[in-house]
């Protein structure tokens, strides 16, 4: 099991190091996915920070999702942030999909986001 987590780091980081290069000073969708949730967070590089974020956890949300790992969780989670960006004033961001391949639950949350205002 441990080889399956190095090349999870490995193709983590390429996949970091390849947005960094092209990112032009934009912001970063992150996604993190577990077998029960889904997470996201736009991060300004730059100094550091987030600057929204949301996650299958909140309570609102949580009510109204009939589980965490599905589809409709992620769609649900990629529309909330990106509204929260928007609202923060975020438009333009580069999709890092941490080492997870864009397909299912990723696909859906970042198609979310872009029907949401967010743009990559």
């Amino acid at each position: 099991m441990a080889n399956a987590n190095t090349q999870f780091e490995r193709r983590r980081a390429r996949v970091r190091r390849t947005l960094k290069a092209r990112a032009a000073g934009r912001p970063r969708l992150s996604i993190h996915r577990s077998s029960k949730h889904i997470y996201a967070q736009i991060i300004d590089d730059a100094d550091g920070k987030t600057i929204a974020s949301a996650s299958s956890l909140e309570k609102d949300l949580k009510a109204s999702l009939k589980t965490g790992a599905d589809k409709a969780a992620a769609a649900a989670i990629g529309k909330l942030v990106a509204e929260r960006a928007v609202k923060a004033g975020v438009k333009d961001v580069v999709f890092d999909r941490g080492g997870y391949i864009y397909h299912g639950r990723v696909k859906a949350l970042a198609d979310a986001a872009r029907e949401g205002g967010l743009s990559f």
